[in-house]
């Protein structure tokens, strides 16, 4: 009996296992062939932080990395990737590229487990093949999604089965295999302390509600806070293998309450709430401008406001993420609830439900962690209305037609979400060429979303990345991107130059707590960084030359330049916006012979050469047109229309596209070198000119 049981429970997770694959491989159908998706005869990455992995993986394998270079060649990622790439017969490419959909479709694993553990064998089924695929898990662990992202639901998903094996059995097994899961959990995802805690509080107030006298459910928080303290991963191993020691041979039993105090203790003075904390403020509380500083305090806009995952979300949208139709949502939640009042166990996944439904405040990204959950509730609900049916013919046909009803959305939504690759292959051209030019010492100057692919392709130091983009640090960036290029090519010059000095400085080095303007600004004997900007037009005094550093900028950036240049609009001083640049792209218009609509209400009068928006004119100052010759030269063209004319427009004809912008835009060094390819040789000199992405060296 317990052998045909042991048989139907890896039938149902070999299947569910590969429909999760299956369904994620249809990608691959989509995009088989197309040759800008491919590099080295395999297809790239489609987010931008799994270069920051790849990396560090393909450093460890090289077993080669610079100082000071932030190859991340201690992450759990990185080590796991370079340990496939070491075993496997794969290439690297495609070992990073398929990583995700084969390790997130280990989820299926924990949920038929946990269902088997609640006698509801078919309906943990039902709910591996729907979370396996919903719409956000499978958009953060789709193929090519290299991210650890393909392990952060697994883990805790291993947690609430362990926990809910442990409360129901008392077995000391479960003991270790949960303090074991978070240890894991913790070296794989360092931001796991949340959802651990979020666990912890819920066996406490369980423990104090109705086990105050059970030594069991005793030595289950010490143990679980041991593994939880922010200390080094071996230490909290270590001290697990310990503790579990003890507990087998009853040395802790007489005192195993002042031993969760103590233990209590030491989680509280290794770190404690500090990282959950820090999480909500960023995620929950974040801020538009953030002050640091003591002797020069200075205000900075901050990333989150900008990035779409941390954004408030409609709650159709939330709904969906989670169980891919409002109805299967809705439906999912009364099976959920349903589900605990059946088995009382699994208010446990509360834990990871409040996480998910923390998105409705926190973003889009948390909405991954109520998947697993919820997908039990629908399979719970199915299970329950099938068990009141008599015939078995009636129950398979409501069960078959149930599941791929719910089924049903989530895979349209696969077909239909056609996520392209990072970057193209002609890009990554351009990448590859630089990494021939530039050293591994070198900066390359560009906007943080491309820090990581930079650094993995071209193998150099870059300022800003997709882990390192607070204000403080995007804000000279922002300023080099969006004005002139004698102030572009000077702040380079100082930010790497201080970017590299203060790996050096001592702790206790006043300069180390300040932010690199902040040291520009008061080295230079200034006491407003507006003084230290405006002296970059007037002295030539800067720091001294330790290496080459390029400006990569990308046609892909014109998208994200309004956004860009929001990073240095303001006076640091008191955090106030100082300009509005007015910036407008699009590749959809309508030409005529007296107009040329751009789209969003913004159309060109040719006979007057007025800009309408909306209700207002704005005189045009210069039309200009830009391509590329059949020798692939870039050809200017420039009509003047009106001298005291506030916006120009450019066409660009090689890239079917208009631009509207006024005088400040249009002299931002991106404009200048991208679009003009107009370089001032005091400054700057082309490298690599091609139509994606070009690449103009520092000459100061």
């Amino acid at each position: 009996m317990q052998s045909k049981e042991t048989q139907k429970i890896v039938l149902y997770i070999v299947l569910a296992f590969g429909f999760s694959i299956a369904v994620r491989l249809i990608w691959v159908y989509q995009f088989w062939g197309i040759e800008s998706f491919l590099w080295n005869d395999a297809f790239m990455i489609n987010t931008n932080d799994g270069y920051y992995y790849a990396e560090g993986a393909r450093d460890l394998l090289q077993w080669s990395w610079q100082e000071n270079s932030l190859s991340p060649v201690t992450s759990a990622a990185s080590i796991l990737t370079a340990f496939f790439a070491k075993i496997l017969p794969v290439s690297f490419e495609n070992i990073i590229f398929y990583m995700p959909a084969i390790l997130s479709s280990l989820v299926v694993v924990p949920i038929v487990l946990i269902a088997r553990e609640l006698q509801m064998l078919r309906a943990g089924f039902i709910a591996a093949l729907m979370a396996s695929i919903a719409w956000s898990y499978y958009n953060r662990t789709m193929v090519g999604y290299y991210d650890t992202d393909m392990l952060n639901i697994l883990f805790p998903t291993l947690l609430l089965w362990s926990l809910t094996l442990a409360l129901r059995t008392n077995a000391h097994k479960y003991l270790l295999f949960t303090a074991l899961e978070i240890v894991a959990y913790r070296w794989w995802y360092p931001q796991s302390y949340s959802l651990e805690f979020a666990f912890f509080g819920l066996i406490l107030a369980y423990v104090l509600l109705f086990k105050r006298e059970s030594l069991y459910h005793y030595q289950l928080l010490a143990i679980m806070l041991i593994a939880m303290m922010g200390l080094p991963d071996l230490v909290r191993l270590g001290g697990v293998l310990i503790v579990y020691k003890l507990y087998q041979k009853k040395k802790l039993d007489a005192h195993i309450r002042y031993f969760l105090a103590f233990a209590f203790g030491l989680f509280l003075m290794s770190g404690g709430f500090a990282p959950i904390w820090g999480q909500l403020k960023g995620y929950v509380f974040g801020a538009s401008i953030e002050a640091k500083g003591e002797e020069l305090p200075l205000h900075f806009f901050t990333v989150m406001q900008t990035v779409r995952e941390a954004g408030k979300i409609p709650f159709d949208v939330f709904a969906n993420r989670i169980s891919g139709h409002m109805i299967t949502f809705v439906l999912s939640c009364v099976g959920y609830i349903w589900l605990c009042v059946k088995h009382p166990i699994a208010l446990l996944a509360l834990a990871m439900v409040g996480l998910g439904f923390l998105a409705l405040v926190g973003g889009l990204r948390f909405t991954i962690y109520a998947v697993p959950p919820l997908a039990l509730g629908m399979g719970f609900l199915i299970h329950m209305v099938a068990s009141y049916m008599n015939k078995k013919v009636l129950i398979y046909a409501f069960i078959t037609l149930a599941t791929l009803g719910i089924l049903y959305p989530n895979i349209l939504h696969v077909i239909q979400y056609k996520v392209p690759t990072v970057f193209t292959k002609q890009e990554v051209q351009v990448l590859d060429k630089l990494k021939n030019i530039a050293t591994r010492e070198d900066y390359v100057i560009s906007w943080w979303d491309y820090g990581y692919p930079l650094r993995y392709y071209s193998d150099v130091k870059t300022l800003i990345d997709g882990g390192k983009h607070a204000g403080s640090v995007n804000f000279p960036v922002s300023y080099m991107l969006t004005n002139d290029q004698e102030a572009a090519a000077k702040l380079a010059r100082y930010d790497v130059e201080y970017t590299e000095k203060s790996f050096d400085l001592a702790k206790d080095d006043p300069d180390r707590n300040r932010s690199n303007i902040a040291n520009m600004t008061l080295n230079n004997g200034f006491k407003d960084t507006k003084d230290f900007l405006n002296s970059l037009h007037v002295s030539d005094k800067l720091p001294q030359k330790t290496r080459d550093i390029y400006f990569y900028l990308p046609y892909r950036m014109m998208s994200i330049f309004p956004t860009v240049s929001r990073f240095s609009d303001l006076d640091l001083m008191d955090g106030k916006t100082i300009r509005k640049p007015f910036f407008y792209q699009t590749n959809r218009f309508n030409d005529t012979k007296t107009s040329l609509n751009l789209g969003d209400g913004i159309v060109l009068d040719k006979t007057k050469g007025v800009l309408k928006i909306g209700n207002q004119e704005v005189s045009i100052k210069t039309f200009y047109i830009t391509f590329y010759d059949k020798d692939g030269k870039m050809v200017r063209q420039k009509q003047e229309l009106h001298k005291d004319g506030r916006l120009s427009i450019i066409f660009m004809r090689s890239y079917n596209s208009f631009l509207v912008l006024d005088e400040a835009a249009l002299n931002a060094s991106y404009i200048q070198l991208f679009v003009f390819e107009n370089y001032d040789k005091r400054f700057f000199e082309p490298v690599l000119l091609d139509p994606s992405a070009k690449v103009f060296k520092v000459r100061m």
